[in-house]
């Protein structure tokens, strides 16, 4: 049975086809549509059984977190320094092919006194003599999104916590590696999705807590964000290794028909919900709208750059994709993906309940029933349902950077968990669940945007999970702020 899910679920991943002639339909002999997703369904269901419940699970404590870094291009060099404000943080490792990032990744620890890491640069494979090194506590990935998960496997392996740039994983196979190697090795697999720790939603977040919200109905969620700069912006040498994109990955990715970055948009909406703990998300269905741009746009480079003819006549992503979600308990959710089409940057997150009603993008506004919250009322919902972590760190957040503070309260609270013992936010069935959408949308869209199960990777837990509290209540909170130059009047902050 193992043995089918495996092949099974490698295939749902690769993006193959649907015709009669791939070798996943032809080892099933379907031919109808519905056939066909009932096979899907089926074979999602053939899970193993749970060796350990991850969800909840507080790992021993660490005084000092050891750290390596993999990938430090744009986000992996970013998170250097981040993690450099942070007490209790030991950055000892630098992992990349390029010299020139491990180079600036020691210069940011040089700039904060902090002593020079140990230098894995070369292969793409160097991140497992990192793991099998045993030098850190945790390993922080940032590579492209086809690393994320052997770099995980080779963390968790090696006796190392991961913690995994989004989307975590690109087919169910690898979502379920990261399910079964946590529970086997008992180490945390964190999902980095610093949307969750973005101060509006953290505020919704504590007010659904606290019944502001009576039961939620439904939620909306987007990454719809022009990337063209980002795709077309062409490394200088030719072994393609400066700027953030190593070899040009990212435009690569867009050759899939499906949502293959969901979890900006939903990871929020799963926390409010409760999804893996009190409740879960059922099916799914997806759609895609055709190609208007990308395919015109790499034509257009072609013609001023040689460089880009690899690319033309690719099938690329459509615009805008969509997916609908229905959970357990009856509550939907829908998710939207535009990179491609020339709009205003959008993150949309939306809650609707049956008291409250909350939105930001385009528009922040919080409103019950008709009545949208005036500024004074606004005020003193953000008194009173402020999480306490956003008092804590929020401002200095805001001082630190990353995406107006959220990177840093996602760093801080993981530091802070594994320091005193708590169980993380975001655990490996979330990181395996929001990452799901990107394989099962690609099916959903291929077989006309019919239903898609999505597996329980808790395999049934989420009855009794408890729900996610970003607060101190179990006696966290107490790592401080390091070194942060110009911070206030003395050059320091800490909590």
């Amino acid at each position: 049975m193992s043995t089918n899910r495996r092949t099974f679920l490698k295939h749902i991943g690769m993006g193959a086809g649907v015709a009669a002639t791939t070798p996943l339909l032809s080892s099933c002999n379907t031919t109808s549509d519905e056939e066909k997703v009932k096979f899907i369904r089926e074979s999602a269901e053939r899970v193993p059984a749970m060796n350990f419940n991850m969800c909840g699970y507080a790992a021993p404590k660490l005084d000092k977190v050891r750290v390596g870094f993999v990938g430090i291009g744009d986000r992996g060099s970013g998170a250097v320094k981040r993690m450099t404000y942070i007490d209790g943080v030991e950055i000892v490792a630098l992992c990349d092919v390029r010299q020139s990032a491990v180079d600036g990744a020691q210069k940011i620890l040089a700039e904060a006194g902090l002593p020079k890491a140990k230098e894995y640069v070369g292969s793409e494979t160097e991140f497992k003599k990192l793991a099998a090194d045993g030098i850190c506590d945790l390993i922080y990935t940032a590579t492209p999104w086809e690393w994320h998960v052997p770099v995980g496997i080779a963390a968790m392996e090696g006796g190392a916590h991961a913690a995994l740039e989004v989307s975590a994983a690109k087919t169910m196979d690898e979502c379920w590696q990261m399910v079964e190697t946590s529970e086997r090795t008992k180490k945390h697999c964190v999902i980095l999705e610093n949307c969750c720790y973005d101060f509006f939603e953290l505020l919704t977040l504590n007010m659904v807590r606290q019944g502001v919200f009576g039961d939620l109905i439904h939620g909306e969620g987007a990454y719809i964000h022009d990337l063209d700069y980002w795709h077309f912006n062409k490394p200088k040498d030719e072994q393609m290794s400066d700027g953030a994109y190593y070899k040009m990955w990212r435009l690569r990715e867009n050759t899939h028909q499906a949502n293959v970055y969901p979890t900006h948009g939903l990871g929020p909406i799963c926390q409010a919900m409760n999804i893996n703990r009190g409740d879960k998300m059922d099916y799914l269905t997806a759609m895609i709208s055709n190609d208007f741009t990308l395919k015109n746009r790499i034509e257009e480079k072609a013609k001023e750059d040689p460089f880009f003819e690899q690319f033309v006549g690719l099938e690329m992503r459509g615009n805008m994709d969509m997916q609908m979600i229905r959970t357990n308990k009856g509550r939907t959710i829908l998710i939207q993906h535009d990179i491609s089409s020339p709009r205003p940057y959008s993150r949309i997150h939306m809650l609707s309940g049956t008291k409250c009603f909350a939105q930001k993008w385009p528009l922040e506004h919080i409103a019950f029933g008709h009545s949208v919250a005036d500024e004074a009322k606004r005020k003193e919902l953000e008194e009173k349902y402020t999480p306490e972590i956003v008092r804590r760190v929020g401002e200095m957040a805001k001082q630190v950077g990353g995406h107006g503070g959220m990177d840093f309260i996602m760093d801080w609270r993981l530091i802070d968990c594994l320091r005193n013992g708590l169980p993380v936010d975001m655990d490996v069935y979330d990181a395996a669940a929001w990452s799901s959408i990107w394989p099962l949308s690609e099916w959903s869209i291929a077989n006309g945007s019919k239903p898609i199960e999505i597996p329980d990777f808790t395999r049934g837990a989420w009855k009794t999970n408890k729900p996610v509290e970003p607060d101190f209540s179990a006696g966290g909170g107490n790592t401080k702020v390091r070194n942060l130059v110009d911070a206030n009047a003395e050059g320091q902050l800490s909590v």
